[in-house]
């Protein structure tokens, strides 16, 4: 017969390990509790309440967190690129006290899809502004690779990612900029569509695929670059079909695709999916999305079509793409909590026009590591338990 000293010891573990299902803990107290205090007989028990505290935890938690855009507002204005003379437009956060409310955004580089202009992705570029990024969008001319001799077309390439970082420089230090000391020149988000997110993921895979036209060298990724979300994007040698190993090193990539794109096809997104070696990563498939679901129009004018009709919305499209994008690189960049947990947990289940593939990088702080720690502290508590027990009987 247990003794009351024996039973109030199981109280207060049972108690400790159900606080730490929504407050963590650290992992030698968890250890400490599971070891010192509690026998074999209750541990199947504690395991299942304290992993239903964590399921009611997590609802009430998610239940509380905001998703939507951090600023009402967004606004814009051109520049020029003094690096390449690339013409850019600007968009970011307009909250009234802008210069006086101690502000500092990141930069997101949108790389844009081949011969389409920087003006079609003004939505899209405006609502990823307004959760709290400064996007910068190139025109960026060169002349097509399988043609020297041809006029300069729209056509990404990695040497903007250097050229925009160094005008982001100038922008946060030149009196007359809207931007002027507000921009986090240390931290850069890439974005991209087609073309361009494929630019962008031989960027973050740190190689300069000349074969590919994605690359001029030399190029080396740049220590600002922290994650990268891309639309309608894969890295495949399009003669050979390979499709190129992503040694990302832990910079956050995401893949978001139309269900119905036929450009991009949803088998080559999956396929590069699975060659970005290190999480966190995110496939994000966009349900009645087709090649051109991120620009303001269907079939930009200059733009190779789709033959493929969207059948989601426009406007919802664009919406729902922007918010995937900017909540992925908030959640990587920022460690914003309710991000993380859009991204990693709720999204899917939030937005009924996404199904979402996602690996992020484990965190032993959060709820569920606490959690682990506190179940590996009982198995290790059993496993003794048995091991002793085991030899009583030899």
């Amino acid at each position: 017969m247990k003794t009351r000293f024996q039973f109030n010891k199981q109280l207060t573990a049972l108690a400790l390990l159900t606080v730490a299902s929504v407050r963590p803990l650290k992992p030698e107290l968890m250890m400490n509790i599971s070891a010192h205090f509690l026998s074999a007989k209750t541990i199947a028990i504690i395991c299942a309440i304290t992993a239903l505290a964590v399921t009611l935890g997590s609802k009430a938690y998610a239940a509380t967190l905001d998703y939507s855009p951090q600023f009402k507002e967004a606004e814009s204005y051109s520049t020029t690129i003094s690096a390449n003379n690339d013409l850019a437009d600007i968009y970011y956060p307009k909250p009234s006290n802008l210069q006086s409310g101690k502000y500092s955004f990141p930069i997101a580089l949108l790389l844009q899809g081949a011969l389409v202009d920087k003006s079609f992705y003004s939505d899209y570029a405006s609502l990823v502004a307004r959760y709290g990024f400064v996007v910068v969008v190139p025109n960026h001319f060169r002349s097509l690779p399988i043609n020297a001799t041809s006029p300069p077309s729209l056509l990404s390439e990695t040497s903007q990612i250097g050229a925009v970082l160094s005008q982001m420089a100038i922008e946060n230090t030149k009196p007359t900029s809207p931007i002027a000391s507000v921009v986090d020149t240390q931290r850069l988000g890439l974005l991209g569509h087609s073309f361009g997110g494929a630019v962008g993921l031989s960027a973050i895979a740190n190689k300069c695929l000349t074969e590919l036209f994605l690359c001029r060298e030399p190029f080396t990724r740049p220590k600002e670059l922290l994650a990268g979300a891309f639309f309608g994007a894969n890295l495949r040698n399009p003669i050979t079909n390979e499709f190129v190993p992503i040694a990302n090193d832990g910079i956050a990539v995401a893949l978001i695709q139309g269900d119905i794109d036929g450009v991009a096809l949803r088998d080559r997104a999956q396929s590069t999916f699975d060659r970005i070696q290190t999480p966190p990563k995110a496939l994000i498939s966009v349900k009645g999305a087709n090649h051109f679901g991120i620009t303001d129009v269907n079939h930009p004018a200059g733009a190779n079509p789709d033959r493929n009709t969207p059948t989601l919305d426009r406007a919802v499209g664009i919406e729902t793409i922007a918010r995937w994008s900017a909540l992925f690189l908030r959640a990587n960049m920022l460690e914003d909590p309710a991000a993380y947990d859009y991204i990693y947990s709720q999204g899917d289940t939030l937005d009924p026009n996404v199904s979402v593939t996602s690996v992020a990088v484990p965190e032993p702080s959060s709820l569920a590591g606490a959690v682990m720690f506190g179940i590996l502290g009982l198995g290790y508590r059993w496993r003794k338990w048995k091991v002793g027990n085991n030899a009583t009987k030899i």
